[in-house]
Formats: structure tokens, C-alpha cells, sequence
């Protein structure tokens, strides 16, 4: 599986550290959260709002650079809207990867 990296952060950032970092920081203060959120919402069936969750977090995944990833959570979230969560057990895969790498950073 692929792993995250800063390479588009530091693409974005001209060098510039103290806008990395707080980009960085914005993603390890949103990220738990959203998946939290995430969670709830498949838990209680909800998959509008799950789909809904999973647009926000694919934001993330693009700017942590995991482009099949990114390909995953776009047909998941549409899988979701037609009550379908087959792509499920990869997206969670997928949000552990991440996690897993925040908590390093």
C-alpha cells in the first residue's frame, strides 16, 4: 500500500517551513476528527452523511499524496450514495495508514 508523504505540502509551500507546519498541524487537529464523525455516521447507516465525510477526508488524502487512495475514497463516496459500502474495509485501511502517520510526525 502506498504511504503519505509531504512531498505536495512542500510543493505548496515554496520552502516556506512555518506554512508547512501549519498545514501539517491543520490536518492532525481536523483528521481525527472527521473520521470520529465518519464513523458515526457508517455506524448508524447514515451513508449521505458518510459519503459526506468521506469528500472531506479525501481532501486530506490528496494533500498527504495518496493518489489511488484518493481514486478509492472518490468511489466509495459514490458507492455510498447508492447505499453500496463494498469499498469499505479499503477505506479503513486507508484512514489507518494515515493515522498511523500523523501520530509519527
Amino acid at each position: 500500500m502506498e504511504q503519505p508523504n509531504l512531498s505536495y505540502i512542500k510543493s505548496m509551500s515554496g520552502g516556506d517551513l512555518a506554512f508547512e507546519q501549519k498545514l501539517i498541524d491543520i490536518i492532525k487537529l481536523e483528521f481525527p476528527e472527521e473520521k470520529t464523525v465518519y464513523y458515526v455516521n457508517l455506524n448508524a447507516r447514515n451513508f449521505k452523511l458518510t459519503a459526506e465525510n468521506v469528500h472531506k477526508l479525501k481532501h486530506k488524502i490528496s494533500i498527504l499524496g495518496l493518489e489511488k487512495s484518493y481514486e478509492i475514497a472518490v468511489a466509495f463516496e459514490e458507492n455510498l450514495l447508492q447505499g453500496n459500502t463494498t469499498l469499505n474495509d479499503q477505506f479503513e485501511s486507508i484512514l489507518n495508514t494515515i493515522t498511523n502517520y500523523l501520530q509519527k510526525l
